[in-house]
């Protein structure tokens, strides 16, 4: 790319730029949904002693999500035997799907999301299986194509022995929303 010839050509491409940005709406994360086809299931109630969202200031930390099948079924089994990469990442998606419409349950309009502060995931998987942040990326993919540059978050993606009901992949996230 060549160096800008002065600074008015610079200050003229950015007005056009900023101009452009303006006329174009940006599109809520519920749109962004409807437009990847993704429908948000009903919030899933906890297989055990615990809730699946607390409110600390403006942070909304949501409780782990494992995936369930167009059943409804847990998904089981681990990634490296039973479930490919790709097959591991599609199920990280699921939990996403599942954290989204935690989250909506929690704070109702999605809008309200000024960003997506950190996401964990734990991969079941066997012991010489070592690409667990391409299966996590199923998540925040998803999560980046819901709310743009907001669904950027810090990330760790863990190998795991287990995970409840035998699930591939566990997923949980931590949300910042403006104040009512």
């Amino acid at each position: 790319m060549k160096p800008f010839r002065s600074l008015s050509a610079a200050l003229l491409l950015l007005a056009c730029s900023a101009t452009l940005s303006a006329a174009t709406p940006a599109k809520t994360p519920e749109e962004n949904l409807a437009a990847l086809g993704v429908v948000l299931p009903a919030s899933n109630p906890p297989i055990a002693n615990y809730v699946p969202a607390v409110r600390s200031g403006n942070l909304v930390f949501l409780a782990g999500q494992i995936p369930r099948g167009a059943d409804g079924k847990f998904l089981a089994g681990k990634v490296g035997r039973d479930f490919t990469e790709a097959q591991g990442a599609e199920a990280a998606r699921l939990c996403a799907v599942q954290l989204i419409a935690a989250l909506k349950a929690e704070v109702g309009e999605l809008s309200r999301v000024v960003r997506i502060v950190k996401l964990t995931g734990f991969v079941n998987c066997t012991d010489d299986f070592t690409t667990q942040s391409k299966v996590v990326n199923g998540a925040s993919d998803l999560l980046v194509a819901v709310f743009g540059e907001k669904g950027r978050h810090a990330r760790a993606s863990v190998g795991v022995s287990s995970l409840p009901a035998g699930a591939p992949v566990e997923v949980e996230l931590i949300a910042e929303i403006a104040a009512p």
